[in-house]
C-alpha cells in the first residue's frame, strides 16, 4: 500500500547481511518515505519476501533483462512515477550510508528542487574510512567534470544518495529510459542534464561510512571496470546521453 507521496529506491544485488541490516535500520526509524527493493538477480537469500513484509518494503522489483545498475533504476523509476510518487530518494544498498538523511532529501524535494545529490564532503557531511583512491577520484576528476558540463557545483557525484523530482525525470528532454542507460550512465546523466535545463538542485550532506580491515563494498573493482567508469563519466560531461 502506497503510504507516502516519495519513494526511497535500493538497487542492490547479493547484498546478504548488509542490506538485511540497512533496511531494519530504515524500519525503525519511521522514515517518511516509502521504501522499494530493485533487484539485479541476487541469489544469496537476503531478500526474502516475508523478511521484506517485516520490515514495510512496499515492493520488491527484479530486472530481468539486460543490463547493470542503471537498467535496475530504469525498472524502479518507472514503476515508481507509474505509482504516482512525487519524487524518488535513491541509495546504494550495501550500507554505507547514514539513513538519517533520507528525511532530509524529502525536505528538499517537498520544497521545490529536482535534483538533489547527496555529498559527504560538504559541511556537515562525513566520509569514514574513504579509500584514497576513490576521494582522489571524486574530487579531483570526477565531481569537476560533473559539474562543469552541468553548470552547478558538486562535491560528491560519485555518490549514489541523491534525489529527483517526478517533473525532472518525466521531462521529455531527459529521457531516462532509454536503453542506452545500462550501467552507471543513468547517475551520471542525470546529474548533468538538471542544470543544464534550468532545474533547482541543491546538495545535502550525508554520511558515508567504508568498513575497517574488511574488503571494500562495491561493484567497480579491478583496473577495467574502473576505466569503464571514467569512459561513462567523460560521456555524459561531454553530452553523449542528452541527445
Amino acid at each position: 500500500m502506497k503510504r507516502h507521496n516519495y519513494v526511497l529506491v535500493i538497487p542492490v544485488i547479493n547484498e546478504g547481511e548488509r542490506i538485511r541490516a540497512q533496511l531494519e535500520r530504515i524500519h525503525l526509524k519511521s522514515l517518511p518515505i516509502d521504501v522499494v527493493v530493485a533487484d539485479g538477480g541476487s541469489t544469496d537469500g537476503s531478500l526474502d519476501p516475508s523478511f521484506l513484509q517485516s520490515v514495510s518494503v512496499r515492493a520488491l522489483l527484479t530486472k530481468t533483462g539486460p543490463g547493470k545498475l542503471s537498467a535496475q533504476l530504469r525498472v524502479a523509476y518507472a514503476w515508481s512515477l507509474l505509482e504516482g510518487y512525487r519524487g524518488i530518494v535513491t541509495v546504494d544498498g550495501n550500507g554505507k550510508d547514514g539513513m538519517d538523511a533520507v528525511a532530509l532529501f524529502v525536505e528538499k524535494l517537498e520544497s521545490g528542487y529536482d535534483y538533489i545529490q547527496g555529498s559527504r564532503y560538504m559541511k556537515g557531511g562525513m566520509a569514514e574510512n574513504t579509500p584514497f583512491e576513490r576521494t582522489i577520484g571524486n574530487r579531483l576528476i570526477h565531481a569537476p567534470l560533473l559539474s562543469l558540463a552541468g553548470r552547478r557545483w558538486f562535491t560528491d557525484t560519485t555518490n549514489g544518495f541523491r534525489g529527483y523530482s517526478s517533473r525532472y525525470l518525466l521531462d521529455e528532454k531527459v529521457r531516462p529510459f532509454r536503453a542506452i542507460f545500462q550501467k552507471y550512465e543513468l547517475l551520471f546523466y542525470l546529474t548533468v542534464r538538471a542544470g543544464q535545463l534550468g532545474y533547482r538542485v541543491c546538495q545535502v550532506p550525508v554520511r558515508r561510512t567504508y568498513p575497517v580491515g574488511q574488503a571494500v563494498p562495491t561493484k567497480i573493482t579491478g583496473s577495467g571496470a574502473k576505466f569503464d567508469v571514467l569512459k561513462q563519466t567523460f560521456h555524459a560531461a561531454l553530452g553523449r546521453f542528452s541527445g
